[in-house]
């Protein structure tokens, strides 16, 4: 049974294949496009497919688009009604529920051969909730959805028992929380349904201190649901245009609106285990890109477990749709092995792109050793191994690594992409050595998903890493999925006595991730980055030479 998920309708298009219930790729069409997002969420945007993801996705496993036996569009344009329906008044909806209808066609058109009568539309939110219930390790599992919107409502609760999905509660637009955050995104200067991130790193730097009038405005309704009313954020702190300085009113109310999403999603996380007593609480949807939250919900709540979906987002839906429809197919289908599902090149392919670049490059006995000592000589490593990861986060594959030990490096790391100074950076730690350096979240935390308090003693020793809150959204680095991660962190531990290496993702502000060999030696190219890391090569940064 061969299942192609498409993601389109808004943002972020992707696709991903789901064959014989096995999830075998994935990726954004941002990774191939370079377009940051894949597209801008307009109404008139919502026609353009994630083509050259879909195409290859088949071409990975050697599938033509005449052998699929379906195709899965994680939106559905009949549970879509009008602007005045929804109660946002977005005239764009009807371009929107249009185009979506003729994506069969359209779909046909793009992929050769497809048989238009085998695209099937899934909710939007179901479609999420797949992506994390059915791609958890957990079988059976609550699951929480939570984002801007779908076709009428901005969320779902409900359960998976055996793989069937059980909905228990949904909440109708025009109240969203993702919705909300959107705004204050907006109003903060930065770029919506983009820069959401960002909000929650300015948070740090704030005071809780309008939360009182955003508790009347912002509350849960005690049966699974919500209210957001509006806001008019100027009451608060001053609207602020791109580039614009915040000041302390921005990061307050930053903080505010952080801190009361956190609220809400904790008292909506404890009604869907009042209902369903399951030990593991799956989420999806934007909102769960909220690291700051996920830990307070299972801090606060009785869960055990908390599993997001790495690509939570809705690139995520493009799995989620595929999963859910190879269920409706009979198909029982298995666990994502992993958020590595997008494009890798072997050795030869690589040593190939590097001869075609014209460029000095050497094959050291251990990639790994050899990082490790540029980067325990204060280098920063471009490290470009594996397949590209599916999501927003650089997990080990894609990214930019330096050392933890030394405080400049934070601003040496945010001047590198060229990206504002609030913003942190993450830590990739030795899974074995995790509890002793950073506590209260979970661990294992192979997705960096959750925020981890940075022990005491450490704080002083890994300054580049330790947000102003004394935070850390960890990635912890198991052996036995990342041999080759844990290796160079275990030598760059040999050299420094630290078992952790900064780790953003590998690329510079406003791009998509790298994700081709070409991408790699683009950045390299043009960012101060000192060595290169590429399959089982390294290229140097070659030094000036000295003028007479």
């Amino acid at each position: 049974m061969k299942v192609l998920g498409i993601n389109a309708i808004y943002h972020d298009p992707a696709a991903a294949l789901v064959v014989d219930g096995r999830v075998v790729a994935a990726a954004e069409e941002e990774r191939f496009s370079r377009r940051k997002h894949g597209k801008r969420p307009l109404p008139w945007s919502a026609w353009e497919l994630p083509e050259l993801s879909a195409a290859w996705c088949l071409r990975e496993v050697g599938i033509r688009p005449e052998e699929l036996d379906a195709v899965a569009y994680s939106f559905d344009p009949a549970l879509m009604g009008t602007p005045e329906d929804s109660g946002l008044f977005d005239d764009g909806d009807t371009m929107r529920k249009r185009y979506a209808e003729m994506a069969p066609d359209f779909l046909a058109h793009a992929l050769p051969g497809l048989d238009p009568a085998k695209v099937r539309f899934v909710k939007h939110h179901v479609a999420h909730a797949a992506s994390a219930g059915k791609a958890a390790p957990q079988r059976d599992n609550a699951v929480l959805v939570l984002d801007g919107r779908g076709e009428a409502h901005s969320h779902l609760a409900g359960r998976y028992v055996d793989g069937q999905l059980e909905v228990l509660a949904g909440q109708a637009l025009p109240h969203s929380l993702g919705l909300l955050y959107e705004e204050l995104t907006d109003h903060l200067g930065f770029l919506r349904s983009s820069d959401e991130f960002k909000v929650m790193a300015m948070a740090s730097y704030g005071k809780p201190r309008f939360l009182g009038e955003l508790s009347e405005l912002i509350r849960p309704t005690g049966d699974g649901g919500f209210v957001t009313e509006r806001i008019d954020f100027t009451e608060f702190a001053p609207r602020l245009g791109k580039g614009d300085d915040w000041t302390e009113a921005h990061a307050d109310l930053a903080a505010s609106v952080q801190t009361r999403l956190e609220e809400v999603l904790v008292d909506l996380a404890r009604w869907v285990y009042e209902q369903t007593g399951e030990k593991t609480l799956t989420m999806a949807g934007g909102v769960a890109l909220n690291c700051v939250a996920n830990t307070r919900i299972l801090a606060e709540t009785p869960f055990e477990e908390v599993w997001v979906q790495p690509a939570a987002g809705d690139a995520g839906t493009a799995l989620g749709s595929a999963l859910h429809v190879a269920h409706e197919l009979g198909e029982r289908t298995e666990p994502m092995p992993g958020a590595a599902l997008g494009r890798g090149w072997g050795d030869d392919e690589i040593e190939r792109w590097l001869q075609t670049a014209a460029i000095d490059y050497e094959r050291p006995d251990d990639v790994a050793e050899a990082v490790a000592e540029v980067l325990a000589d204060n280098g920063i490593v471009a490290w470009f191994q594996g397949r590209s990861e599916y999501g927003p986060r650089a997990l080990g594959h894609r990214s930019l690594l330096a050392h933890p030990g030394f405080e400049a490096n934070l601003e040496r790391m945010n001047d590198v992409k060229g990206r504002e100074q609030f913003r942190p950076v993450a830590p990739m730690v030795l899974l074995e050595r995790a509890p002793e350096i950073f506590g209260r979240g979970p661990i294992p935390s192979p997705y960096m998903l959750f925020v981890h308090d940075v022990a005491e003693e450490w704080r002083d020793r890994i300054p580049t890493v330790t947000h102003v809150d004394g935070t850390a959204r960890i990635q912890t680095i198991d052996p036995r999925t990342e041999p080759l991660v844990h290796r160079m962190i275990a030598a760059f531990e040999r050299r420094t006595g630290l078992p952790v290496v900064v780790n953003t993702s590998l690329n510079t502000a406003g791009r998509p991730m790298v994700d081709d060999p070409r991408d790699a030696l683009e950045c390299f190219g043009s960012a101060p980055v000192d060595l290169l890391a590429i399959g089982p090569f390294v290229v140097r940064r070659p030094r000036p030479t000295p003028r007479p």
